[in-house]
């Protein structure tokens, strides 16, 4: 039976292709007591030449596709399952305790890790992170559940889950993952940017893909539409391969635009630049013609790992992003985490409202040793490029004020050991809480730039929660409040000679473009796949003719006259 499923469209494009579900298994352990230990030892030494037949597999094909170094993690996987101490321990437990292989297992293994992550050596702590993802393995056997593995998918797929993790996104293979879909998200939440960045088709916030997909069915994914296709007849796949063609020309006709600067047509200049997540990401840039990275979220080097990036991998990444792109310029933000995206390693304590909480600079200001480590790392890259540094969430001048004096700090140090440090490194700030936004005459004297991060600025402004479904409504980029924010920051910081870029979600959509120009936005800073679209859109506007239209935007009550009126205006969908 046919189905269609109506979601949110998080990434263009048309995707078909069979249905893998990625799930998380319960691992949740009872004790219990049993009265055949040695029935128990064995289904527990059948667990575990199950997984190292696993593991072998893994490791073969992460040899295969992604090479040594990330195939040795699995090689010290199966070094664990061979461990007399460990196992031995659990056997010992299971025989003298007379209780389930499960429970045994979780509690000697709670033990070693504890022990290992208490000792000050970083081989040791990788052991402990070890023993807990073989635990897992070993346990979704005992319990009987299966463990999805994206990494080893080796046929073309589109992924259907509840919601993916930036590690889960972070192990797919755009040659195989053609599209994904997921239960819950919207157009701003991780998994959405990440698809932009991996240009594969997406549609988030369906509510019900993982109750109605089965592993196997053929999905097909509209990401221009927001809309999930379930077991298409032929005559369906047919139209959808023919709208698949459609975007593909479309595509290539905005492909011409690439080497072009971004101008309007009446011959004004503006930057369009890209957002990004990780090295791999610059290629996308590269190839859809960016002027510059507008952001780059630097916390994807800290996710999906037990402990944090070493001075030395940090710089690493950083120099070979700015050496890539030859000049331009490629503002990083220094590390954003807290709200919804965690560290497990840095045991944070839970929070009733984690986005209003110990988040970003908050963080790195109490954390100064993890910031310090940063601000080294980008202070020595800074000689292979043209960076560019800002810090998120400012609320306070104090705070910005903080951040920008251990900085100078570490830069001083630096200079004293004799390492080169670029000397025109701009410093400014992200603009995504309503007090920066309200002050920004008082801060446009001490930074260089400024960039809106609308995401934040609509949520906090509004009062709602951008990922909370129920309150989804309020989630207005086009309410006025919201524009005379963002017209205000603009303002304010042209007053002092400096630029002001956006580089929330809002910089790439197509009704938001000439409300930007007519505000004066310098620098607009989008996922890489929408730079052509919207260079197409902007050859086609006049600044001039769009600037008059400023005050009359932003006398409008509701976010509904704005729309009505651009679309109007400016003949959009």
């Amino acid at each position: 039976m046919m189905k269609r499923i109506q979601g949110i469209a998080a990434s263009s494009g048309i995707a078909i292709a069979k249905a893998y579900r990625l799930e998380h298994p319960d691992l949740t352990v009872e004790k219990k007591t049993i009265a055949e230990p040695a029935e128990e030892v064995a289904r527990f030494e059948a667990a575990i030449a199950k997984a190292k037949e696993e593991l072998e597999a893994i490791k073969a094909h992460a040899l295969k596709e992604l090479g040594e170094d990330k195939a040795a993690i699995f090689s010290a996987h199966l070094l664990v399952l061979s461990d007399p101490e460990l196992l031995n321990a659990v056997k010992e437990k299971i025989e003298n305790e007379q209780i389930n292989a499960e429970y045994a297992l979780h509690e000697v293994a709670t033990m070693f890790v504890a022990m290992f992550e208490a000792m000050d050596n970083e081989y040791m702590k990788e052991r402990a992170a070890d023993i807990r993802d073989v635990t897992k393995r070993v346990l979704a056997h005992l319990l009987g559940v299966t463990i999805s593995n994206p990494s080893m998918i080796s046929e073309e797929v589109i992924i259907v889950a509840e919601d993916l993790t930036p590690s889960d996104t972070a192990q797919l293979n755009r040659k195989y993952v053609k599209g994904f879909t997921t239960d819950i998200g919207g157009r701003t939440s991780h998994s959405a940017i990440m698809a932009r960045s991996m240009e594969i088709p997406a549609v988030v916030g369906t509510k019900a893909v993982t109750a109605e997909i089965q592993n196997g069915d053929i999905v097909i994914i509209d990401g221009l539409d927001g809309e999930v296709i379930v077991n298409p007849s032929a005559e369906v796949i047919a139209e959808y391969e023919k709208k698949r063609d459609k975007f593909a020309a479309q595509k290539a006709e905005w492909a011409k635009l690439v080497n072009e600067p971004t101008m309007t047509s009446d011959g004004h200049h503006v930057e369009l630049a890209a957002n990004i997540g990780t090295p791999n990401d610059v290629e996308g840039v590269l190839n859809n013609g960016a002027e510059g990275i507008g952001l780059y979220r630097t916390e994807f080097l800290y996710m999906g790992r037990e402990q944090l990036p070493t001075e030395e991998e940090q710089f690493e990444a950083y120099k070979t992003v700015l050496e890539r792109m030859e000049g331009k310029p490629v503002v990083v933000r220094t590390l954003d985490i807290g709200g919804d995206k965690e560290l497990p390693y840095l045991d944070l304590p839970k929070e009733m409202n984690p986005f209003l909480g110990f988040r970003a600079i908050r963080l790195c200001l109490d954390m100064q040793d993890m910031f310090r480590t940063q601000l080294r790392a980008l202070l020595r890259a800074s000689v292979y490029g043209n960076l560019k540094i800002m810090f998120p969430m400012i609320a306070t001048l104090d705070e910005f004020r903080q951040a920008k004096a251990i900085l100078l700090e570490e830069k001083e140090k630096l200079i004293a050991e004799g390492i080169a440090v670029s000397d025109d490194i701009e410093v400014g700030m992200m603009v995504e809480i309503p007090a920066a936004a309200v002050l920004a005459d008082q801060f446009a004297k001490e930074v260089d730039f400024f960039s809106i991060g609308t995401n934040d600025l609509i949520q906090y402004t509004m009062a709602a929660d951008r990922m909370n479904e129920r309150v989804s409504y309020l989630y207005q980029p086009y309410n006025p409040a919201i524009l005379r924010l963002i017209s205000n920051v603009i303002d304010a910081a042209h007053k002092e000679g400096k630029w002001v870029g956006m580089c929330g979600e809002m910089a790439g959509e197509e009704l938001a473009v000439p409300i930007l120009l007519a505000f004066g936005l310098d620098e607009f800073s989008m996922s890489a796949t929408s730079i052509l679209r919207v260079r197409s859109q902007l050859k086609k506007l006049s600044k001039q003719e769009a600037s008059r239209l400023k005050e009359q935007i932003l006398a409008m009550g509701t976010a509904e006259e704005v729309v009505n009126f651009v679309k109007k205006t400016f003949d959009l969908n």
